[in-house]
């Protein structure tokens, strides 16, 4: 009986410290070029949540800020497109961090 109490606190214990990754959510970022020189980006979180508020960068080759700004109230953030290689970050804070290559940004 004793060992059997013990493995059911040890099964609970574990499932009470497994909670918190049941409600993780996945950030989400989303760049297209809009053809009038500009970059539209969107963002938001796998759970449906909004990503208002949440701050973006838009880094040169060298990891040196261009633009920096947060998503609007709709997840949205517009901004001009570069000249020269660039990636957009989409930091919702640690863990948390979305890299779209400007390479991969197309119309």
């Amino acid at each position: 009986m004793r060992k059997t109490l013990t493995a059911l606190v040890a099964v609970l214990s574990f499932t009470i410290l497994l909670i918190p990754f049941a409600f993780a959510h996945t950030p989400l970022c989303s760049c297209s070029d809009e053809g009038d020189g500009t970059i539209l980006c969107e963002g938001g979180f796998s759970d449906g949540s909004s990503a208002a508020g949440v701050e973006l960068r838009v880094l040169d080759s060298a990891g040196k800020d261009i633009v920096k700004g947060k998503m609007d109230e709709d997840s949205e953030f517009t901004f001009n497109k570069p000249k020269g290689p660039y990636k957009v970050q989409f930091d919702a804070g640690p863990g948390h961090l979305v890299e779209v290559p400007g390479s991969e940004i197309t119309e």
